[in-house]
């Protein structure tokens, strides 16, 4: 052990912490030398979206402490900016410890004289989003640790717009946080009098404004009783998801009993993200059992969905994010100029690592379409720049994330349900299912199929293990991958696009970003990103290319897993 991180655990030994806190650090000192040592080696670094990690005691841990130090200086940075009249929106989601941190946040803000909209009890991250903006609050916090294990939770840091921090904001969040050397310089307490409690009347505005985003709310009557089995995996979407779908006029709506109680301990599941087959497994069962049209599940904050439906075979199958997306994304280019509700000014914002197929579907609907860094920060704070020249629709990711609407400034998993149901109503109606719809996609725009294989590097070494992995692919970047050139690199650190045929390089005009993107001459796109809030690099795979029929669509679907299965090989993946 490091004497630096024997001096951390002897500052909590013998400073102002809580005897229990004492107690189990002593307990660890006598049986675990190895996780001590884990939960004070550093410090839960606070990120430009704020804290996540495992909880329990320690400075690399989510406590009471590290909370509370976050919070004295996220409150300090507000006063800054906006003087003494500030006010902050609070919620937080089913996990383990969540209301407890919800509290402790709310009571230093108020402490330090700043009003705190408090919200009853647990509620879904975009309703946060949406408090702060219609209560015209300066900042937010949700507690929540998003799709993470049980054994983890977080702090999301927003702004008056809605949105999580961007820059400067973020970096000067961080800055002010780290001044805060010690618990003895957070107010702790003393200004309760600042805390309104807030609920039933924002979950009414926030449900009106999910009914207002539906296009074709003469469908959804028509097929009120489209069987939808939705479950909110043990999260915060039990609260608004199935009073949404009532509104929306859909009334065969099966929650999934066995994971329908908020639980941070996530009985049923592993990991309680709906990206992930095992989590969704109940959900597939009730879902053949009923002959559904609609499977959905949100994760513990409710801000990605997940969805099944039933393929050209009748077999139940998950989509992927990019799959949801297109869908998504298509229906509401596709629904608003059917409608006549598109305008020349109508644009949609996706992300660098979201499938480029929705830049085909938006040009060829005279729609623009932009590219942002990984996360709806970039979205939120795009849309902001374009705010008065050009009508938002809809963003999203490949990662179960949708935006829709610009009353929010965060992914909402609530209202992409309720959008959702609706496609489904809409496909049904004309006597076909979503998936239908999107082969229907495939052959007008072109196949594409994406992947995504995530490593995990754990420990004090993991961090150095995915920043060694990514200097190496930026100093000696492959230059064939499964026999096609490497064309171009795109490096979002050093901001520049490299033709390396030519070596002619061009600037991009987005922020510093440790990913590096890799576009094969045969239009394979291939990028690494490690994950700012896991142990995790992430590599993207997109390949592409011409579906002749629906008959065909089988067959070239496995020469594009085949595709992307060599590539992983050789980049030494599987």
């Amino acid at each position: 052990m490091t004497e630096a991180t024997q001096q951390k655990i002897d500052k909590w030994l013998a400073g102002n912490y809580d005897e229990t806190v004492k107690d189990e650090i002593k307990k660890l000192q006598a049986n675990d030398m190895a996780t001590l040592e884990d939960a004070f080696y550093k410090d839960l670094e606070f990120g430009t979206g704020g804290l996540r990690g495992i909880m329990g005691v320690g400075t690399n841990r989510m406590n009471k402490y590290t909370v509370g130090m976050a919070t004295q200086g996220y409150a300090n940075y507000l006063k800054q900016c906006f003087g003494n009249d500030v006010s902050v929106a609070i919620a937080h989601d089913s996990r383990n410890n969540s209301r407890s941190f919800a509290e402790i946040t709310a009571n230093v803000f108020a402490a330090n004289g700043i009003k705190v909209f408090l919200f009853e009890a647990l509620r879904p991250t975009p309703e946060l989003s949406f408090a702060i903006r219609k209560n015209k609050c300066q900042g937010g916090v949700v507690c929540t640790a998003s799709h993470n294990p049980k054994e983890y939770n977080g702090y999301k840091a927003y702004w008056n717009d809605g949105a999580q921090l961007v820059p400067p904001h973020d970096k000067n969040v961080i800055k002010e946080v780290e001044r805060i050397a010690s618990v003895d310089d957070v107010k702790w307490s003393g200004g309760e009098k600042n805390i309104t409690i807030i609920g039933k009347e924002m979950d009414e505005a926030y449900l009106q404004m999910v009914k207002g985003l539906s296009i074709y709310p003469e469908v959804c009557a028509a097929q009120h009783d489209l069987k939808i089995v939705y479950t909110p995996i043990h999260g915060t979407g039990i609260m608004l998801v199935p009073q949404a779908l009532k509104n929306a006029g859909f009334t065969n709506v099966h929650v999934v009993d066995e994971q329908s109680k908020p639980d941070g301990n996530f009985p049923t599941v592993v990991y309680p993200n709906p990206e992930e087959t095992e989590t969704m497994s109940i959900g597939l069962k009730h879902a053949k059992e009923l002959d559904a049209d609609i499977l959905l599940g949100t994760d513990p904050d409710a801000d990605r969905v997940g969805i099944g439906v039933k393929n050209n075979k009748g077999h139940w199958i998950l989509m992927n994010g990019n799959q949801t997306a297109l869908l998504a994304f298509n229906y509401m280019i596709e629904a608003r100029k059917t409608k006549g509700l598109q305008q020349p000014n109508d644009m949609v914002i996706k992300t660098i690592v979201t499938t480029d197929m929705i830049d085909v579907i938006a040009k060829q609907n005279g729609v623009s379409c932009y590219n942002v860094l990984t996360g709806f920060k970039w979205i939120a704070a795009l849309m902001k720049e374009k705010e008065g020249k050009e009508k938002y629709i809809i963003g999203g990711e490949e990662s179960f994330g949708l935006m829709i609407g610009d009353e929010i400034r965060d992914k909402d998993g609530v209202s992409a349900v309720a959008l959702l149901c609706e496609m489904a109503a809409y496909e049904k109606n004309k006597g076909r299912s979503l998936f239908e719809k999107l082969i229907d996609m495939y052959l007008q725009y072109g196949f594409y199929k994406e992947s995504l294989v995530s490593v995990t590097k754990k420990g004090m070494n993991g961090a150095k293990e995915i920043a060694d992995m990514m200097e190496g692919y930026r100093k000696n970047p492959p230059t064939t991958i499964d026999g096609a050139a490497v064309s171009q690199l795109h490096d979002y650190e050093l901001q520049v696009s490299t033709d390396l045929a030519t070596g002619k390089k061009q600037p991009i005009h987005l922020p510093k970003s440790n990913v590096l993107q890799f576009v094969l001459a045969d239009g394979t796109k291939i990028s690494a990103r490690p994950s700012g809030t896991e142990p995790k690099i992430k590599f993207y795979f997109s390949v592409n290319t011409k579906l002749n029929s629906a008959a065909d669509f089988d067959a070239t679907e496995k020469v594009l897993d085949d595709k992307i299965a060599r590539i992983e090989k050789e980049m030494g993946l599987r």
